[in-house]
């Protein structure tokens, strides 16, 4: 994939699963066996309040160490942050803020992600009150079930208030009703945990339901874009703008989609782009937001 000017081979990455060594139905090794025939290349296991020992188990993917943790101090909600490669002698302590828990995983090393902040019933104003997020999560397949599983709005007023926070895609596996409905393509040069991890950090990545990207270009303040055939491609930016490429009302007659290119001399110094797809399934993909 050339990712914004680097040439990158991309690896398909399940980010937030549950076995049984918390509140998911299935054990470690049936959850690895899973993924694994569903062509996966990455699995983190993040069960709730422990690190599940990957060392213990043998698959083709890389597994990366995880843990979901729930910081104390708020009466009506909870946080849910994902924290990936975390070392396996971790000490979970819940009685530490959302800032102190962020700042510690940072510290030895790891990325955390903010779990759906739409399920949680958070604010962009509440999440971006914590910083050093790797990703927050624009879709979690485990809350589509009460209707919010998607999170593109919170996102853009996050992007729109200068946080510029990429977006991954999960199924938040708890048991096969989750499985396989949404995953992020993470572009690095190798497929082992550091560099996985790494990729997150730096924001290498893509959120997808289906669609692939396979060249994301920006340069000279022209968006170019390259991916599987969509109904729809727009290029998401700050308050009312937007540039359209194609929306899906235009198949019909246009057919689908395959690439994508707008010069965005004409917006505002310091606007946010994201590209944001939509397959004839109604699948979604979301790159990472890029600033102009």
């Amino acid at each position: 994939m050339n990712f914004f000017g680097r040439e990158l081979p991309v690896f398909k990455a399940a980010l937030h699963t549950h076995s049984t060594c918390s509140d998911g139905r299935f054990r470690p090794e049936e959850v690895i066996a899973f993924y694994e025939n569903a062509g996966f290349d990455v699995l983190a296991f993040t069960d709730h309040g422990k690190v599940t020992p990957v060392a213990a188990f043998r698959s083709r993917m890389t597994l990366i160490q995880g843990i979901e943790m729930h910081p104390a101090g708020l009466p009506e909600s909870c946080w849910h942050i994902v924290a990936l490669h975390v070392p396996g002698d971790f000490v979970y302590d819940n009685t530490l803020s959302a800032q102190q828990m962020v700042d510690r995983i940072r510290g030895l090393g790891g990325v955390c992600i903010a779990a759906h902040p739409y399920w949680c019933g958070f604010s962009a104003g509440f999440v971006g009150g914590v910083s050093g997020f790797a990703a927050l999560e624009v879709y979690n397949s485990s809350t589509r079930y009460i209707g919010k599983a998607y999170n593109m709005q919170l996102w853009d007023e996050l992007l729109d208030s200068g946080t510029m926070l990429p977006a991954v895609a999960v199924d938040d596996f708890h048991s096969m009703d989750d499985f396989n409905h949404g995953w992020t393509m993470v572009a690095a040069p190798e497929c082992t945990p550091e560099a996985i991890t790494t990729a997150i950090r730096e924001g290498r990545f893509y959120a997808t339901q289906g669609p692939r990207i396979e060249s994301l270009e920006f340069s000279g303040g022209v968006f170019r874009a390259k991916f599987s055939p969509c109904t729809e491609a727009v290029l998401m930016t700050g308050k009312w703008r937007g540039i359209k490429g194609q929306v899906a009302s235009e198949a019909a007659e246009k057919g689908c989609c395959t690439s994508f290119e707008a010069d965005v001399s004409a917006l505002p110094r310091g606007s946010y782009l994201r590209l944001q797809l939509m397959d004839g399934d109604h699948n979604y993909a979301w790159s990472a937001p890029v600033a102009w």
